[in-house]
Formats: structure tokens, C-alpha cells, sequence
């Protein structure tokens, strides 16, 4: 039965029907629907507006709707029009005319609008909890790294020593973020639309702090139009867990070039790598390359988003029904990428040498040998310029400026002595970055235990 089949004269045409439907992904949402309902219905009673007896009748059916479902007594309904039609009915075939007093000052517009809010509030719970555990991963394993010297790079360049700690630690900043970003919308959508009802409110007497304070939000909406005509809760969260994307495929591009032979900085467990079907030699990271590949479509779930909301008047479009497979597509990704990436990262084996061989190789060390000369007295400029004609004679001539003789080192300046070999060395190169933020191995040790200490207070 339609629950707006009162103004039809006949039955809407079964491909109308099936393109209306939402029941094929609000199903989703039927505890929340349930949890809803048992709010609304208790506080109707507590209000005088239905009697306390149908309200707790009312109740208690709710629960055992919600305990069918779950034990698979109860399947949902396919042909249903939606999550609240199939509910309502449900309810009302099991009590009769009780079950109809339910959506007493309440729309399908306030009820969908608290629904979704119920459910993305708890995903946003749940990929938090997935976010801290992949920024405990790598801070602890920047802990055990942080001595493990690496080439530090610009525009894909070796460009300055840093460690594998220290590059760890730039992603767990990044997540830290992200973290945040899903409290905060969390926390903007902590506002109840029920009582709101189909755009102008009721002028039934009812308790929307009451309501509130039963679904767990901290106060109703204060805007009856808003409560119902807008989703920039879904936007902010789709945008929140974009911007994770983003990270996990920056991530994913610098493991899958770390796989590769021409690097070989790290090695991935048997058990999160493909082979081939041909090519037996091979060892894919297809996770790293999967998780880099549905970065699009989360990015894709944001644009959709913004674009049935940009054109709308107030208050209620039907437009406002693709917002949940948008969404939820983006939370379901973003788990799922999680998921797989975690013990990924968790049980991959850092090849140390490799990245020391790398940075050996990369002159990236010439701007320490600048700076030593800046340390006996000359102008950066020059010293910058001494320093880049040692380089290209150590390209010329297939050397380093660790192998230099200190001869050759005096034939660009006679300012160099034997204590240049400490000074450029690789490790007092990054050992001397001691300014906060940079790879000295106990700023890295400083970063991680920081980091998971706010985790622990948070």
C-alpha cells in the first residue's frame, strides 16, 4: 500500500513504481528507521498525543519488527516503496488501526532526513575507528624506522636525505587530518529533523528536545525548511572521505613505485600482492593499485552530490533521493580500502639498504656541502654554485661527493678540509635536521609518540 494513495485514482504504473523506489538501497537504513519510529512514538505518548498504552504497544512491536529482521524471521520487501512504507506497513499489519497513529506529525521528509543522519553519524564512527588504527600502524612503524635513511623527493627527483620514518610519519599527519574531518561532520550533523515534518513543522504539541535526546543527537534542527531541504551533511562527509581517498592513492603511487624493481624500497607480504597469469616472475601490488583506481569513483559520489543539490528549491525534491547511494557508495569504498590497505602497510618489509643505496646515489647531500661552506664564511649563492660544479664533475666522472679525494674537492674551492666527509655524510645530514617537524630520528620518535598519544586522549 502507498501511504499517499488517498488523492490516486488507480495504480501507479509498475516501471513508474520501480523507478520511484528506493527501498533497493534505504533498506539500508531499517534499524535506524526502527530506532526512529520507537523515538517518535514514545515521545507522541509522553505528550499526550497518542495514548501512552498504543505508544508503548506501538513500541514494542517496533522491537520485535527490528528482532524478525535480524534473525531473518522478517525479510524486507522488494516491491515496497521504501524503507518507512515497508516499516509502517509491517507495523501496521501486526496491530491494525495502533500502527497507523505512528506518523502522527511526522513526513517521510523529516523521517528520511533523520534516518540518514542516525546512520552517517555511525558510519563516520566506524571509519574513524579505521583511520586511527592505519595512523597507530604507521606511527609505530616509524618508531622502528626512524633511524633508516631515505631520498626525500621533489618532482620525482632525489632531492634531500629524510628517513623512512620521517616519510611515514608525513601520512600520518595527513590521516590525523582526515580524522578530523570526519568529527566534524560528524558533528554538524548532529542535529534532529524529526518534527520538522513534510517543510512547515505540526501544530501537534510535540517534545523535539525529547525526541533528540532519545536518538542520541545533541538538539533538534532550528529551521523546519532546512531540516528537510538540504544535504550538505552528505556533501561534507563525501568531501571528508574524498580527501582520505586522496591520501590512500598518493600512498598507494609511492608503494607501488617502492615495489617496483627500479626501486625496491619495500616488499609486500605474499598475502597482499597477485601474480600473474603469464608471467611468472611477478609480484603485483594490485591492493595499492586497486585503492588508487577507486579513488575516482569516491570522487565521482562527491560530484553527484553536489550536483542534485546545486539547482534545487526549497524545500523537498525527489532529486534529494539519490543522495544515499552517493553516500553510501563513498563510505562503502572508503572502508573497503581500508580494510585491505591496513594490514597491507601493517605487514610490509622495509628493504633499508636499498633506500641508503639510493640516497648514497642522488647527490642529495650537496645542500649540506653548501651549507658547510657557508660555514667557513662564504655567501650561500657561491657556495651554492661551487657545490653544483662538484656535482657535474661526479656525473662526468661517475663518482660521488663521498668518493671525492679532498684534491678534487679543493679544485672548485681551497676552503674545503677533511671534515667535509663528516659533514656530508648521510646520516649527520639528517640527524642534524632538528628543527621541529624535520627527519632527525628523534623528531620522528617525538612525531610518533605525539601522534599516538592524541589518539589515546581522543
Amino acid at each position: 500500500m502507498k501511504l499517499w494513495a488517498g488523492r490516486f485514482s488507480k495504480e501507479i504504473d509498475k516501471k513508474t513504481n520501480d523507478f520511484n523506489s528506493s527501498i533497493s538501497f534505504d533498506s539500508r537504513m531499517i534499524h535506524e528507521d526502527i530506532t526512529g519510529s520507537i523515538a517518535h512514538a514514545t515521545m507522541l505518548g509522553a505528550c499526550g498525543i497518542i495514548e501512552q498504552s498504543e505508544a508503548q504497544h506501538i513500541c514494542d512491536t517496533l522491537e520485535q519488527i527490528k528482532a524478525d529482521i535480524d534473525s531473518g524471521k522478517l525479510e524486507i520487501d522488494p516491491n515496497a516503496e521504501d524503507v518507512h512504507t515497508f516499516v509502517e506497513g509491517e507495523l501496521t499489519q501486526r496491530i491494525g488501526t495502533t500502527g497507523k497513529r505512528l506518523h502522527t506529525a511526522r513526513s517521510r521528509n523529516d523521517q528520511v532526513a533523520t534516518d540518514i543522519r542516525l546512520t552517517l553519524k555511525k558510519e563516520c564512527d566506524a571509519l574513524s575507528q579505521q583511520i586511527r588504527e592505519l595512523i597507530t600502524v604507521l606511527c609505530n612503524k616509524a618508531l622502528l624506522h626512524k633511524s633508516d635513511v631515505m631520498p626525500g623527493y621533489t618532482h620525482m627527483q632525489r632531492a634531500q636525505p629524510i628517513t623512512f620514518g620521517h616519510h611515514l610519519m608525513a601520512y600520518a599527519e595527513m590521516f590525523l587530518r582526515d580524522l578530523g574531518r570526519l568529527r566534524d561532520a560528524k558533528n554538524r550533523m548532529d542535529e534532529l529533523p524529526l518534527g520538522a515534518g513534510a517543510l512547515a513543522g505540526t501544530t501537534y504539541p510535540l517534545d523535539r528536545e525529547m525526541t533528540a535526546k532519545l536518538l542520541g543527537f545533541a538538539g533538534p534542527t532550528n529551521n523546519s525548511l532546512d531540516s528537510v531541504a538540504d544535504r550538505d551533511f552528505c556533501v561534507e562527509l563525501a568531501s571528508a572521505i574524498s580527501l582520505a581517498m586522496v591520501h590512500l592513492s598518493r600512498f598507494s603511487e609511492e608503494i607501488i613505485l617502492w615495489c617496483s624493481w627500479e626501486f625496491k624500497f619495500v616488499e609486500l607480504d605474499d598475502a597482499f600482492a597477485t601474480g600473474s597469469s603469464i608471467m611468472p616472475q611477478k609480484k603485483n601490488p594490485d591492493i595499492a593499485e586497486l585503492v588508487r583506481g577507486k579513488s575516482g569513483r569516491v570522487f565521482g559520489d562527491l560530484m553527484t552530490l553536489l550536483t542534485m543539490l546545486k539547482g534545487l528549491p526549497l524545500a523537498y525534491n525527489k532529486d534529494m533521493q539519490e543522495d544515499k547511494e552517493a553516500i553510501f557508495d563513498a563510505v562503502d569504498t572508503l572502508r573497503l580500502c581500508l580494510t585491505a590497505f591496513i594490514p597491507m602497510i601493517d605487514t610490509m618489509k622495509p628493504i633499508p639498504e636499498n633506500m641508503r643505496k639510493a640516497a648514497a646515489k642522488g647527490f642529495i647531500n650537496a645542500t649540506d656541502c653548501a651549507d658547510y661552506l657557508v660555514g667557513k664564511g662564504m655567501a650561500f649563492r657561491d657556495a651554492y654554485k661551487a657545490t653544483g660544479t662538484l656535482v657535474a664533475y661526479c656525473i662526468q666522472h661517475d663518482k660521488t661527493l663521498e668518493t671525492l679525494s679532498l684534491d678534487e674537492y679543493r679544485t672548485v674551492c681551497d676552503l674545503f678540509d677533511d671534515d667535509v666527509y663528516e659533514a656530508i655524510s648521510l646520516e649527520r645530514c639528517v640527524n642534524g635536521r632538528k628543527v621541529l617537524g624535520a627527519p632527525a630520528p628523534e623528531n620522528v620518535a617525538y612525531q610518533a609518540n605525539r601522534v599516538l598519544k592524541l589518539l589515546e586522549e581522543n
